[in-house]
């Protein structure tokens, strides 16, 4: 077991600014005083539009240093349009904001394109259990990471991050600056830290089956046992608790949750969740009258 773990955090280092995994390194690309002056200018430049989005993070369990994501999309410039069509101070891609019901009209809406930019992050959250992976899927689209984590073999952005587009690189290069610049680097990569271990306990640890297989989304209730689910789909709970980070935490207290799975587990799931359902409840009623 001592070899176990001395192999598993072999490499691994945190020290504020960078982490370093399997010998290779995240961290900020410039930590020059200029590079830390333009960034702080632009937010104190913005404090009505800073202060709205960070309170509208909060609300949602989301960390503040999210607001650089639309430091980093658009200096907080409402107005802006990219090449590519991505409007407003969240770089709003219109098949993006169909979506989550934001019209084409509404991506320069500061307060209607924030709430939706606080879903679409949860969201996204919920899928990857990291906020680099979800930096770079807001970039790049979840297609593009699902295919990055298949020809990689690995849920771990340093180890897909190569086949992702240089442009979505770049921009979580451009996020970690920012988060460097605004004193949260630490916490970001505190983050992937503890989200890689689990990765490594859970998910390289478990039967790997599915391990690097995009994931679809459908809901449950707290009517569902995740030891029953996993039986029914002959996967480790680990996996389940793997795709799904903090899915124990949001059905103890909401009732109901997403759940994700693999493509290829997912026509099971549905096919059988009615009795999935009755042989929960049946369990849980049995554990109740021991």
């Amino acid at each position: 077991m001592k070899t176990v773990f001395k192999n598993i955090f072999t490499g691994l280092l945190l020290a504020g600014t960078f982490v370093t995994v399997n010998g290779q390194f995240l961290a900020a690309s410039d930590t020059s005083e200029s590079s830390v002056k333009k960034y702080n200018s632009i937010i104190n430049a913005n404090k009505e539009i800073v202060e709205f989005i960070e309170y509208s993070l909060v609300q949602k369990g989301l960390p503040r240093h999210l607001r650089n994501l639309a430091l980093i999309e658009s200096h907080f410039n409402r107005n802006i349009t990219s090449g590519a069509g991505a409007v407003g101070i969240w770089q709003f891609m219109t098949s993006h904001a169909n979506q989550y019901g934001l019209t084409e009209q509404n991506r320069t809406d500061v307060y209607k394109s924030t709430k939706t930019a606080v879903v679409s992050l949860a969201n996204l959250y919920r899928k990857y259990g990291d906020w680099i992976t979800v930096v770079a899927a807001y970039n790049c689209g979840e297609g593009n990471i699902a295919k990055a984590m298949q020809n990689a073999g690995s849920t771990q952005y340093h180890i897909f991050s190569k086949y992702l587009p240089g442009e979505t690189i770049n921009h979580v290069k451009k996020y970690l600056n920012a988060c460097y610049a605004t004193g949260e680097l630490e916490s970001v990569l505190n983050n992937y830290n503890s989200s890689r271990l689990n990765k490594i306990f859970f998910t390289e640890g478990g039967s790997g089956k599915n391990n690097a297989a995009p994931l679809q989304e459908t809901e449950i209730n707290a009517g569902f046992n995740l030891d029953v689910i996993a039986d029914e789909l002959d996967v480790e709970m680990n996996e389940i608790l793997a795709w799904n980070p903090g899915i124990v935490e949001e059905l103890q207290k909401k009732g109901e949750s997403p759940l994700y799975l693999p493509t290829d587990l997912m026509p099971d799931f549905l096919l059988k969740k009615n009795k999935i359902l009755s042989r929960s409840i049946k369990e849980g009623s049995r554990m109740q009258q021991q």
